[in-house]
């Protein structure tokens, strides 16, 4: 049974002069993924997609590159819009996030609705899934809150911030199976992920 593992970049090197979506991984973050190629679940893939956000496309690149693999790249994987607030200091974007996810049908401060990037998400994915012409494992690596939105549709549950990743900073995978789409695995950290 071949598998897909929804995996969150790790930390960034936060720069508030820097739009989010150019954000890079920070130097924690690139050792933390640079543990990914390691393990076994990675040795399994066939493919790797990512969003357009260069955190993403970092990570991707360092989990798809020993395997021989080219990072498929799809916008609609990207991070909820929140440009209309650009960076937020830490507790006044999580009191924020928090709304996002308590609100699913309203726009938090201008951010994109969380059932619009719910939406584009699951469409996201099954655009990637359409992809692979092989059998075998695949790897999108995108974000924390999108991660969470489609973590809530696999289980058939309302969109609750209950679904998101653990701890700070990122860096955690989860599974679900390619052709039954039901998850297998629930959130893990990426060096400790089988």
């Amino acid at each position: 049974m071949s598998l897909v593992h929804l995996i969150t970049h790790p930390e960034v090197a936060i720069d508030p002069a820097i739009p989010v979506p150019d954000w890079g991984l920070s130097e924690r973050g690139r050792v933390r993924a640079l543990a990914m190629p390691r393990q076994s679940w990675a040795r399994r893939l066939r493919l790797v997609a990512s969003s357009a956000e260069r955190k993403a496309r970092e990570t991707a690149a360092i989990l798809a590159a020993p395997l021989g693999l080219e990072v498929v790249v799809d916008a609609g994987l990207g991070e909820n819009d929140r440009s209309a607030t650009g960076f937020l200091p830490g507790p006044e974007f999580e009191a924020t996030a928090d709304l996002f996810f308590a609100h699913p049908e309203a726009s938090i401060r201008g951010w994109e609705r969380a059932v619009d990037a719910q939406a584009r998400m699951v469409a996201a994915v099954g655009r990637v899934l359409g992809l692979a012409e092989t059998p075998g494992d695949i790897a999108i690596v995108a974000h924390g809150a999108v991660g969470a939105l489609l973590l809530c549709h696999l289980a058939g549950q309302p969109i609750s911030r209950a679904a998101d990743q653990p701890g700070e900073g990122g860096g955690n995978v989860f599974t679900f199976g390619r052709q039954d789409r039901a998850l297998r695995q629930g959130w893990r950290r990426i060096e400790a992920a089988s």
